[in-house]
């Protein structure tokens, strides 16, 4: 009786994993956007799985999934909420989760209530899998200066670890540039930042408002993401302010060979690589992030943009994908931002 049953719960298995692969490998396009509602869309790929989160404001939510293209019917868990009355207690944004050493770690950005006050926070879990274990706050992560910081990125070149971000000069608003620096630990930076891009082209510079009518507005640079390709390394971008249609991608080339704290290594493209399409309907596209394909053969681009003009930065913003290209020199080729409803390719399986 026991060899029936185990046979029977055998051949059940079988059937469920069959059943779900099929489901999983019938989808064989997706459309933008892929969801109503994501600013500033973040994945990683670990075991098997995309791990993704997006902008809550006021906690940190992930997602769990093994197809981007269906993030709509993703496992959903909110593993932290800002707790009231303290220094990250407010404007929780643009999450990033990586898996390092053997653990999990939580980046965003969160203020008191007074975006002045906005830094760089980190959590800590052992679990191997994000979705179980425990979210252990570890604290504000910080340069020397400790200016304000947001839009932190971390990755790892040749076996060291960084840490990219968005922040002022001073302490007072007036400009957003794009910092580096070496990281201690996956919860400690080490020493000072380096700036290496500071807005100053045309298209860098939509928003920047002085008038009777609309309040002072900043030039801006952040949500810088690392990319690298073949050996070659960037960092992409959003440049110009988020409550214009122009908020677009620009791209940092660095041309050194081991030194990425060398700011003159660092150079910039004359042109937006992803910006605003009036015939494809997509404006504002930015604050992005990269994947691989589930075959790790192809580099996609999530990022979020709006559907009509004048939507700004606000709960209009939605996260879509596609694919990048590569041209002859090893830098990205995005073209542009894909319309909504247009059946695309899934990422390759």
């Amino acid at each position: 009786m026991k060899r029936k049953n185990y046979a029977l719960n055998q051949l059940l298995i079988a059937i469920l994993f069959f059943a779900g692969n099929t489901i999983l490998f019938a989808q064989k396009t997706f459309t933008n956007p892929i969801l109503e509602y994501g600013p500033d869309p973040f994945s990683t790929f670990h075991d098997g799985y995309y791990y993704y989160t997006h902008t809550m404001q006021d906690r940190l939510v992930l997602f769990k999934t093994k197809n981007l293209a269906d993030l709509k019917n993703a496992e959903q868990k909110t593993i932290w909420i800002a707790p009231k009355n303290t220094d990250y207690s407010a404007e929780i944004w643009a999450p990033e989760f990586h898996f390092i050493n053997g653990k999990w770690y939580a980046y965003f950005a969160a203020d008191n209530g007074s975006n002045n006050t906005h830094r760089m926070y980190v959590l800590e879990n052992a679990s191997k899998d994000p979705m179980k274990g425990e979210w252990i706050f570890k604290g504000k992560i910080a340069a020397k200066t400790d200016k304000w910081a947001i839009d932190g990125n971390i990755f790892t070149f040749k076996n060291q670890l960084y840490m990219i971000w968005s922040g002022w000069e001073g302490d007072t608003n007036g400009q957003q540039n794009i910092y580096i620096a070496k990281m201690k630990s996956p919860t400690e930076i080490d020493g000072d930042r380096v700036r290496i891009s500071s807005p100053t082209n045309s298209w860098e510079l939509f928003g920047a408002l002085h008038d009777d009518v609309n309040p002072p507005q900043v030039n801006v640079n952040e949500g810088p993401q690392f990319l690298s390709h073949n050996g070659k390394v960037f960092i992409v971008f959003s440049a110009s302010g988020c409550w214009t249609d122009n908020y677009s991608l620009g791209l940092l080339t660095f041309t050194g060979k081991n030194n990425l704290l060398d700011a003159s290594a660092w150079v910039k493209s004359d042109n937006p690589i992803l910006q605003q399409s009036d015939k494809n309907k997509v404006y504002a596209p930015g604050h992005n992030s990269f994947f691989k394909s589930p075959n790790g053969k192809e580099d996609w681009i999530l990022y979020h943009a709006n559907s009509n003009p004048g939507e700004g930065c606000g709960m209009k913003r939605s996260p879509r994908m596609q694919k990048i290209q590569w041209d002859k020199k090893g830098n990205p080729v995005i073209g542009k931002p894909e319309a909504a409803g247009i059946p695309l390719n899934i990422p390759s399986l």
